[in-house]
């Protein structure tokens, strides 16, 4: 809306003097809305007399899991089946570490406490570029680094070409076929050094904050997996059959913690296609 206040309303009619952003209310109506969802899901359980229980969870045998509460104590939720739905974390780089202020995940840049004069994003995913778009709206220089030819690279050809032209009319500028090969956080901000990805003359390039959205990774670790035999690939993601049934009988896996794409809404149909598969398994013939 910030955007469009400073370059579309005036061809609507609506013309004012000037437009400023108000970052911590907007950070504020930010938490709010979450803080709404949060809230609306836990009165979901209630309604549905979902027990809800708090805590860090890994598996000690197919039909147990022990919890380490948040209030410190521990606690052992038993049930017939198991669905591990645990998402996904942010894909760490080499030399690179995340502290949420000068360098910061996904997370950290939906927190910022102040808008960057100069971002850049490491990884020319959609995860990154929706979060350079966001910042280069509210003002930020944006830089994205790339190593790959293209960006989203999972997106048909073309979509691509008109994706990065819409986001270059909003002046992102694209390092493609580059890789960060150092970070120093010695100065004030970020001092990136860059190399073509093919090798050669080494740049660097400085910035106030910066986004690694390099991918994410299964949250599988810790889990217990290995301790009751549960299957998993070569990057940690979780093997399951068109059931989503892993080799382990009454443990089942969906969401980001399979193969295929990690999306909110893909999640969500696994799990409404799981529960389909046992109504359909229980109902009385």
């Amino acid at each position: 809306m910030f955007h469009e206040a400073q370059h579309s309303f005036a061809s609507h009619g609506v013309k004012f003097s000037s437009v400023e952003v108000d970052l911590p209310a907007m950070m504020a109506q930010k938490d709010k809305a979450v803080s709404t969802l949060t809230r609306g899901i836990e009165g979901l359980f209630k309604k549905n007399k979902v027990s809800y229980v708090k805590g860090y969870g890994k598996l000690i045998s197919p039909s147990e899991v022990s919890v380490d509460t948040i209030d410190g104590g521990n606690t052992v939720v038993k049930g017939k089946n198991i669905i591990i739905a645990t998402g996904s974390d942010v894909k760490s780089l080499p030399g690179i570490t995340i502290d949420e202020e000068k360098i910061v995940s996904s997370t950290g840049a939906l927190a910022l406490k102040k808008i960057p004069k100069k971002l850049v994003v490491i990884g020319a995913g959609y995860i990154g570029l929706e979060m350079g778009s966001v910042w280069r709206r509210l003002g930020s220089e944006v830089t994205v680094v790339e190593f790959a030819p293209d960006i989203v690279p999972s997106m048909d050809g073309e979509v691509r070409k008109q994706f990065q032209r819409m986001l270059e009319k909003q002046k992102m500028k694209f390092m493609l076929k580059t890789k960060v090969v150092g970070v120093d956080t010695s100065g004030d901000g970020v001092k990136l050094t860059l190399e073509p990805a093919s090798g050669g003359d080494q740049t660097t390039l400085e910035a106030d904050v910066v986004l690694v959205s390099a991918g994410r990774n299964p949250f599988t670790a810790g889990l217990g997996l290995d301790k009751i035999g549960v299957e998993i690939d070569k990057v940690g993601r979780i093997l399951v059959n068109e059931r989503f049934a892993t080799n382990v009988s009454g443990v089942y896996a969906i969401g980001d913690v399979i193969p295929g794409p990690m999306l909110a809404h893909k999640a969500e149909e696994d799990g409404s296609c799981l529960c389909g598969i046992h109504s359909r398994q229980t109902r009385p013939r």
